[in-house]
């Protein structure tokens, strides 16, 4: 079978590297435009090698139009002649036009169990919301998101202290692997794919930098989970707000949860503990927990751990961390 890859990021790579070692031969790579570092954003996901070195190490023809949905799109798929589409994390929703080209279609290599989280940043939602496994399916693609038969899934415990990045790499080279064995069975004729149940959907939305704005009136395991699903990109922030000084930004990296003890029920936001010998940042969060910060990166400023910046920064009476305004 004739293959082209679509993928961007970290998440893609082991699929991309693994169709080049596998015995079908890769026409083409369609991934996301080069973009200006700080400029517009290809993709939330990490990035590894970079898809288009990969290809053309390999001398893989590379294709990185703005929308794969256009004429011209579509006739750069036909000149390929493909058999098969194989999606990782492409970051554009395929148009009826676009999977009608190639005979088989396509596959996609979701990062959730379908049919929960469909959508751009399942592992993120995942951890967002509290979830303890996620894991991947491949699906053959069809016009509605996410929708497709699913034809292989593997469950993933996700650790207590994970990050939506951590997990985002353990599960690139299982989607891999699932991605060849699906590739397999669409050769030999045996695919058994099964429904999603469209009673279990869940969506699983872009990310956007406003998601990242910390509510300290949430449970303290909310509010790490948040921490832990915004990493790497967009990150949790708040700001610290100090009597007669500016707010000052910061990106909380990582941070655990506990109830709070004697002598700690004050308002969420509220800085607790004593002085600034502190290993840890305590912020007082909903329901009588306490979010212990143990990284940050204040604004201007290098990744740090808690401690090092209480050295320079001893909280005062009435210091508290919230919005901006």
């Amino acid at each position: 079978m004739r293959i082209i890859m679509m993928g961007t990021g970290l998440f893609a790579e082991p699929t991309f590297e693994a169709l080049l070692a596998g015995p079908h031969p890769v026409v083409g790579l369609i991934t996301q435009p080069d973009r200006e570092r700080g400029h517009v954003r290809a993709s939330t996901r990490q990035t590894g090698r970079g898809m288009k070195d990969i290809a053309l190490v390999h001398n893989i023809p590379v294709f990185q139009p703005e929308s794969i949905n256009t004429p011209e799109g579509i006739a750069q798929l036909r000149e390929w002649r493909p058999d098969l589409l194989v999606v990782a994390a492409y970051g554009q929703i395929l148009s009826r036009d676009v999977l009608a080209v190639p005979p088989q279609g396509g596959i996609n290599v979701h990062a959730s169990l379908l049919p929960k989280y469909r959508g751009a940043a399942p592992i993120a939602w995942a951890i967002y919301h509290g979830e303890t496994q996620v894991g991947v399916t491949i699906i053959r693609m069809s016009a509605g998101l996410d929708a497709g038969d699913m034809l292989a899934q593997e469950i993933v415990e996700i650790g207590l202290d994970e990050t939506a990045g951590d997990v985002e790499a353990r599960l690139a080279p299982i989607g891999a692997r699932l991605a060849m064995q699906a590739i397999e069975q669409i050769q030999t004729g045996t695919t058994l794919g099964r429904k999603q149940d469209q009673a279990l959907v869940t969506k699983a939305p872009k990310l956007t930098k406003e998601r990242g704005a910390i509510d300290w009136q949430r449970p303290g395991r909310d509010v790490v989970n948040q921490i832990r699903a915004m990493q790497p990109w967009p990150t949790a922030y708040t700001f610290w707000h100090r009597l007669g000084e500016k707010p000052l930004r910061l990106i909380v990296c990582r941070a655990t949860w506990r109830p709070a003890g004697s002598g700690e029920d004050t308002a969420p936001g509220m800085i607790v503990g004593e002085g600034g010998d502190l290993a840890r940042l305590g912020v007082m969060a909903g329901e009588g927990t306490v979010v212990e910060v143990t990284e940050l990166q204040p604004d201007g400023k290098r990744r740090m751990a808690a401690a090092d910046f209480l050295r320079g920064r001893r909280p005062r009476p009435g210091d508290y961390l919230g919005p901006e305004a």
